[in-house]
């Protein structure tokens, strides 16, 4: 992979013309764009237009009439069993379940990645569908008239509220949510913003990059991440540390200088202190 800094840095840009603002925020666009860091000559354009392609084929299929809950198993059987499309359960944590193109070619993904998909795919027969950033596992949820389908877009399956509920008592568990602080269902199914959608699939390749200790790629996903999130100091505070990795000292001092300036109390804030002037001593060596 040739590193970021050397790569012409017109595939950030166009990712960052795409997030600029909340109006209009281009979500499949901006997520197809993510495999440019593995693919920089990847015709997004060319992505959306293939997921177009499956949309209006089943989209032609489907009696103008039809009603809702015909058009939701209709799409249910094109994707999941037509097209084949399901959780990479194989090899779940290969970085290429989170790039679209690669998944619309292998058709296995993780969930956020099946998901966009199969949201476009219910859009373009006129479902309601809304990704839902549900702790642990992502999903969708569609409005029909008898109520709202919650479905995993990594096994196929309609969950019911009981099962719900029991994907989230671990997480309820590990965070006091329990008893008197029991928090209901629905605030864990409310849809996911556009942005936030895009961060979760980002940084599911940041704990992936971070795990092989590939720097490179790590930080080609916390550029995006930064610019994505330009309030979140974390993620430039992880961008710096992963310059230092990459013997920057230059432009990770940058970054720490900003995250302390900006969070000057953090509970980090002394580590990070001590980074930042072991980063100096290296950029100014003493002389002898």
């Amino acid at each position: 992979m040739t590193p970021d800094w050397l790569r012409p840095p017109d595939t950030l840009k166009y990712f960052a013309a795409l997030v600029a603002e909340d109006a209009g925020f281009a979500l499949l666009e901006a997520a197809i764009s993510v495999g440019q860091d593995d693919n920089p000559r990847l015709d997004v354009q060319g992505v959306l237009s293939e997921i177009d392609r499956l949309g209006g084929a089943l989209r032609r299929r489907l009696p103008a009439d039809s009603a809702p809950l015909q058009r939701l198993r209709a799409l249910n059987r094109y994707f999941f069993d037509e097209l084949g499309f399901s959780g990479n359960v194989n090899d779940y944590y290969d970085p290429h379940n989170s790039y679209l193109d690669q998944v619309l070619t292998s058709r296995r993904g993780i969930p956020i990645t099946l998901a966009l998909v199969y949201i476009e795919l219910a859009q373009a027969v006129g479902l309601t569908a809304r990704g839902v950033s549900f702790p642990g596992h992502f999903l969708v949820k569609l409005r029909l008239p008898a109520g709202e389908v919650v479905i995993d877009p990594f096994s196929g399956r309609s969950l019911s509220r009981d099962e719900l509920d029991e994907r989230l008592q671990p997480f309820r568990q590990r965070h006091g949510l329990e008893g008197e602080y029991d928090t209901p269902l629905g605030l864990f199914l409310q849809t996911a913003e556009p942005r936030d959608v895009l961060a979760r699939l980002l940084r599911n390749l940041k704990e992936i990059h971070l795990g092989a200790e590939d720097w490179p790629r790590l930080l080609a996903v916390q550029q995006r991440l930064v610019l994505l999130l330009p309030q979140a100091m974390q993620e430039r505070r992880d961008r710096g540390l992963t310059w230092a990795e990459l013997g920057r000292p230059v432009e990770a001092m940058a970054d720490l200088q900003a995250y302390l300036q900006a969070e000057p109390e953090a509970e980090d804030a002394r580590a990070m202190r001590l980074r930042l002037a072991d980063l100096e001593r290296d950029d100014h060596p003493p002389l002898h």
